[in-house]
């Protein structure tokens, strides 16, 4: 996927130093964007594989879809991405109950509080809004809440979102506050791939372009050379992803209702991660 390898030589070229709170050092860059035109093929990077991801990153979307904060619900389908910071030492701080990760993307979705009668369901509003009056410019959707921002240890990194229609096509705009270019953005950059061909299906419309803007972009020292491997692999075709055509219901998807197919990238790379 070239717009990634891109993304990736821009870090290591213009990258400036920074800290950071996991204390590894980083070098990063203010402000990026990649266009991802979704007749190409499904934007899971191919410069290594990530077929070990799929499942989790289905998962997760479906789990945020749910409203869920709970890594049980995770847990259940043998997904662990977010247990690390579900423990007694992270959450009993926090006032949170262990295994519960408070206000986080879930809870931001479909119950966002911020301080009006009652909580929001943006997921649901947003579905109806883009089947009613599609041409809206007001087809957003924010995990980034002020009131809650401080109740949680990881605050949400991809923290606003906001659909686009035209001529009965559907583009979705992301902006990334904080990204970790080689571990966090192929993985971010799929699920959101997904949410648009998931949205674009239940309101009947075309998926068309993902537009993934990044603001704080950086690699971890640790990282460089794995990253600077990734530039000496050649992209190979993207791979294809299939959707039960039956699904009419933003909510109603399971992970069996999802297909990757074609998919053939080189191979793994060990890459550290900043926790």
């Amino acid at each position: 996927m070239k717009q990634y390898l891109e993304l990736v030589d821009h870090v290591l070229q213009h990258g400036q130093r920074k800290t950071d709170p996991q204390k590894v050092g980083n070098i990063a860059v203010c402000g990026y964007q990649m266009r991802f035109d979704m007749n190409d093929g499904f934007p899971l990077i191919t410069a290594r594989s990530m077929k070990g991801s799929w499942k989790a990153m289905v998962y997760e979307l479906l789990w945020f879809l749910s409203g869920s904060t709970k890594v049980s619900d995770l847990n259940q389908h043998g997904v662990h991405l977010w247990d690390i910071w579900a423990t007694p030492e992270i959450c009993g701080p926090l006032g949170l109950e262990t295994g519960d990760l408070g206000p986080v993307y879930g809870k931001q979705w479909r119950a966002f509080n911020g301080g009006g009668p009652e909580p929001v369901d943006q997921i649901a509003n947003l579905i109806r809004d883009i089947k009613t009056n599609p041409d809206s410019r007001r087809l957003v959707v924010t995990a980034w809440n002020p009131v809650d921002v401080d109740k949680v240890f990881v605050a949400p990194c991809h923290c606003f979102f906001k659909f686009f229609h035209a001529q009965g096509e559907l583009s979705l705009h992301v902006f990334q506050r904080s990204a970790d270019v080689p571990i966090g953005v192929p993985f971010d950059i799929a699920e959101y791939a997904l949410l648009l061909m998931m949205v674009a299906q239940v309101t009947g419309l075309k998926a068309k372009d993902l537009v993934y803007t990044l603001s704080d972009a950086h690699i971890y020292l640790d990282q460089i050379d794995a990253a600077k491997e990734l530039l000496t692999r050649e992209p190979r075709a993207l791979p294809h992803v299939k959707i039960n055509p039956e699904v009419k219901d933003i909510f109603s998807f399971t992970f069996e209702d999802f297909t990757l197919e074609d998919y053939d990238p080189n191979p793994p790379i060990k890459i550290p991660v900043a926790l």
